[in-house]
């Protein structure tokens, strides 16, 4: 049984940063292809960041103010979100693949207001 639990969410102002994480537990491994996605009300589920055979990938909307990286001692993925915008406020979630089968978090939200 694999499972993703995020944390890190929560309410900032616009040109703050959060730091989110993921902590994945169960027949998993570290070095596994990981992504975060976000979705916003009333709209898709969006790809933010990918990570796979230590390739990074962001979304244009993201370049530059997010960064992504992992831990995999403790097997965890992070995003680092600075510069934030109130065009970010989102669920954030995490999503690792292994063997073809695909694992979700429950979801973080942040929120970008002042």
């Amino acid at each position: 049984q694999v499972q993703l639990v995020e944390s890190g969410g929560g309410l900032v102002q616009p040109g703050g940063s959060l730091r989110l994480s993921c902590v994945a537990s169960g027949n998993i491994r570290s070095d596994s292809a990981a992504q975060w996605y976000r979705q916003a009300p009333e709209k898709q589920r969006e790809l933010v960041a990918s990570l796979t055979r230590g390739s990074i990938n962001y979304a244009d909307s993201v370049k530059g103010r997010f960064t992504m990286s992992r831990d995999n001692a403790k097997n965890t993925v992070y995003l680092q979100m600075n510069s934030l915008r109130p065009e970010d406020t989102a669920v954030y979630y995490c999503y690792r693949r292994q063997f073809g089968d695909d694992y979700w978090g429950q979801g973080t939200q942040v929120t970008v207001s002042s």
